[in-house]
């Protein structure tokens, strides 16, 4: 199975929006411009809102039936480990192999060893095609990365192992984001040797990038350097595909994507300038459109909308907190629950929807509402109902925020 060049990673928490979302995708093909979706939920996300990973499947056929899509798609099993990957395996065609927790630990007797003595031609002067200086790299460079890295692409084989002998076909990425620096591009290139040596045919790799991908409101970071960084990236990549054998169509994927508008036309130019593909995961973006499209339409879906930020503020720093490196809010600039509850339908709409420039936007309210769907899983039918009741205004807004604030930015010159 081959993935595509350009492709997005949609989320879609209680199933209710891949039409709105695939709509997306249909406007931007009739552009002349073909992205593919990817719908995608974590296991915890599943495990938060009490639904299974079949269910995410069964929402994204049911759409691409509705509308009629005859392009790819794909469903994502995001984020999964040993401990997961099994409930996945009949549904999903994508999978995201999260190997976070091994980054660091010590690798195999020997590894570190074995694999410096495989590969003397990371020593010394490397030239990269579209990287201006050559890669000065020691030999002891090579034995600190492999060195914090092996473990980690050891378990990736693992897990890559064991689908491939329970599935004819599927996508592979390997997500090496969730460590504490960005990786240079020596590092990568070192981390892409050993995936190829441990036989993962990984489609896509999510590397860290620098600065700071927070939940539902835009990158904040030196422009310049995720600019270098991103474009390095591409150079290492083509760089390994042709030193190493992995698959022609390895393209960097960049998790927490939604909502991060200034570095769009930074990845759309990459793109566009070098040939590459990219895939780009968002996810909350969509839940956010709900609550705005609920208060829009008043009544019953505006007062369950305030409720639920009257219980995230409620549970403010329990609510924060699993997601402490993720958000930058500010509690002093959130307002209260009693300004809240007087706010009409627009205000709400306005101060949640990610329009940076209007005075009533405000990104603290939005990150707290980010991380609070768990709050409306809890309503249940009652919020699932809403949804359904006031499908046409909130489908509206899904399908504008993704195509004209991401899919345009990303992929239309």
């Amino acid at each position: 199975m081959i993935l595509e060049k350009y492709t997005i990673g949609v989320g879609d928490r209680f199933a209710h929006q891949a039409a709105a979302q695939l709509q997306a995708c249909v406007k931007l093909a009739e552009q002349g411009v073909e992205v593919i979706p990817v719908w995608n939920k974590s296991n915890r996300e599943h495990s938060f809102i009490g639904s299974e990973p079949q269910s995410v499947y069964d929402a994204a056929n049911a759409a691409v039936e509705a509308l009629g899509w005859e392009r790819g798609w794909h469903v994502d099993a995001d984020h999964i480990n040993m401990d997961t990957v099994d409930k996945y395996l009949s549904c999903s065609d994508f999978f995201t192999i999260d190997v976070a927790d091994f980054i660091g630990q010590t690798p195999a007797d020997g590894a570190v060893a074995n694999f410096v003595a495989k590969h003397p031609e990371l020593i010394g002067s490397v030239a990269v095609s579209g990287i201006e200086a050559p890669l000065e790299i020691t030999r002891e460079y090579v034995e600190e990365v492999a060195g914090k890295y092996l473990a980690a692409v050891s378990e990736a084989g693992t897990i890559y192992r064991h689908i491939e002998a329970n599935k004819d076909d599927f996508i592979a990425e390997v997500s090496m984001d969730e460590t504490d620096a960005p990786q240079t591009p020596p590092e990568l290139l070192i981390i892409l040797a050993a995936l190829a040596d441990e036989g993962v045919r990984l489609q896509t790799i999510a590397p860290k990038f620098t600065g700071r991908f927070n939940k539902g409101v835009d990158y904040v970071g030196d422009l310049a350097q995720f600019e270098k960084e991103f474009n390095d990236d591409l150079a290492v990549i083509a760089h390994a595909i042709a030193a190493y054998g992995l698959p022609e169509n390895l393209k960097l994927s960049v998790h927490s994507g939604s909502d991060k508008f200034s570095i769009y036309p930074i990845i759309g130019a990459a793109i566009r300038r070098t040939g590459a593909g990219v895939h780009v995961k968002t996810a909350g973006t969509t839940w956010l459109e709900e609550l705005i499209g609920l208060a829009e339409a008043g009544g019953d879906g505006l007062e369950l909308a305030k409720e639920i930020y009257a219980k995230a503020l409620e549970n403010v720093d329990a609510m924060c907190e699993p997601y402490a490196s993720v958000i930058d809010i500010d509690s002093g600039k959130l307002p209260s629950a009693e300004e809240v509850a007087g706010w009409s339908g627009d205000q709400y709409a306005n101060a949640l929807r990610h329009v940076q420039e209007h005075p009533e936007f405000n990104q603290h309210f939005r990150q707290l509402l980010h991380i609070a769907f768990k709050l409306a899983a809890k309503e249940g039918v009652r919020y699932t109902d809403l949804l359904k009741a006031n499908a046409e205004v909130v489908g509206k807004n899904v399908t504008e925020n993704l195509y004209d604030r991401h899919f345009k930015r990303l992929f239309v010159a």
